[in-house]
């Protein structure tokens, strides 16, 4: 298992998201998201925008989630 933070996705709090594989803590900070944005959070208005961008935009978007998958790569296990 390991951990990444909203931050470390380019969000602006440290929510911990935890998983056995990138793209569970992907699909956790997308939630993240979606809820304190509904929520009223302006703070992670951007970092939203820029998840939707990159579900829409897939092909565009690999370098950031190759990214992602090799900084979740090199995390140690919790």
């Amino acid at each position: 298992m390991k951990t990444m933070t909203c931050r470390q996705f380019g969000g602006p709090c440290d929510q911990a998201h935890r998983g056995e594989k990138a793209d569970e803590v992907i699909v956790a900070q997308d939630k993240h998201l979606k809820e304190v944005v509904k929520a009223g959070d302006e703070a992670h208005q951007e970092a939203r925008q820029e998840m939707r961008y990159r579900w829409l935009h897939p092909k565009k978007s690999l370098g950031w989630y190759n990214d992602m998958k090799a900084t979740f790569a090199a995390l140690p296990e919790d």
